[in-house]
């Protein structure tokens, strides 16, 4: 058995049954089911408005659910209070990294271990994020707020492993970033994965960089699942390939694409 097989065949670490959400009378998820095995990298692939924030919010208890459930190493975790699902191992870096502009870099990282206790773990951890991302080292005594859109989202992820969690929900990563620093980003989170075991699950319309840096997908459109599948397999669907990666066979050439309907399947 080959490890992605084994990945889909494990025992999830996340589930998600028939989830709805929604913002006032507007709906954003609509049955949404999804699985996340210990281990791996999943993610959500969708455009702009598809769900995806919404899907990592319903999960870390922002925004709770009108309809299904949420569970996390096999317990009910559905409209918990997110502080209690980030002492159970679960961190969310939210898109648009949101940290703390007015702390340093260094009390930044260490607000992402307030639940910890075990002082010697968190200055070890620290090395750890620092060797991963070594200008947060170089700037660690400079106020979170004067760092660069991509030196942010390094310390929004940084923050997030300092709490030793089992599960990190990355929300548009590449949001804002040049190509070479998406790249790089996306590059040291599969650092992080095979080196620490850290699972994953990552919202990104971003298609390309996202199933070249994953295990496992799941295609989002106006809050539905419409398909899933290993990353690999998902990169040689048809509809993927023309719609989210822009490749088109050389007979379709002719064919206006917004003439073209998506038969997922």
């Amino acid at each position: 058995m080959s490890s992605q097989e084994s990945l889909v065949s494990a025992e999830p670490l996340l589930e998600l049954l028939n989830v709805e959400s929604a913002y006032g009378p507007i709906k954003a998820l609509r049955g949404v089911s999804l699985k996340v095995r210990r281990g791996e990298i999943a993610t959500v692939l969708g455009s702009n408005g598809a769900g995806k924030t919404t899907i990592l919010k319903t999960i870390s208890g922002i925004l709770e659910p009108r309809k299904g459930s949420v569970s996390f190493r096999g317990r009910a975790i559905t409209a918990q209070d997110p502080a209690t699902i980030v002492q159970q191992g679960l961190s969310h870096v939210p898109e648009g990294r949101e940290v703390f502009p007015l702390l340093s870099v260094r009390d930044n990282l260490l607000m992402g271990a307030y639940t910890r206790s075990d002082r010697d773990g968190v200055a070890r951890d620290l090395e750890t994020v620092f060797g991963y991302f070594p200008i947060l080292r170089e700037r660690a005594g400079q106020d979170a707020g004067l760092l660069s859109g991509g030196q942010q989202q390094m310390l929004a992820i940084s923050r997030a492993l300092m709490a030793s969690p089992d599960l990190i929900l990355l929300d548009e990563p590449s949001l804002g970033l040049s190509p070479k620093l998406t790249k790089e980003i996306f590059e040291i989170v599969v650092r992080i994965n095979r080196e620490h075991g850290t699972t994953l699950l990552r919202g990104e319309q971003n298609a390309n960089m996202a199933l070249n840096a994953a295990d496992y997908g799941y295609v989002l459109e106006n809050g539905r699942i419409v398909m899933e599948d290993t990353c690999p397999r998902l990169r040689e669907k048809d509809d993927i390939r023309e719609f989210y990666l822009g490749m088109k066979d050389a007979g379709q050439r002719g064919e206006r694409r917004w003439k073209k309907k998506k038969h997922w399947r």
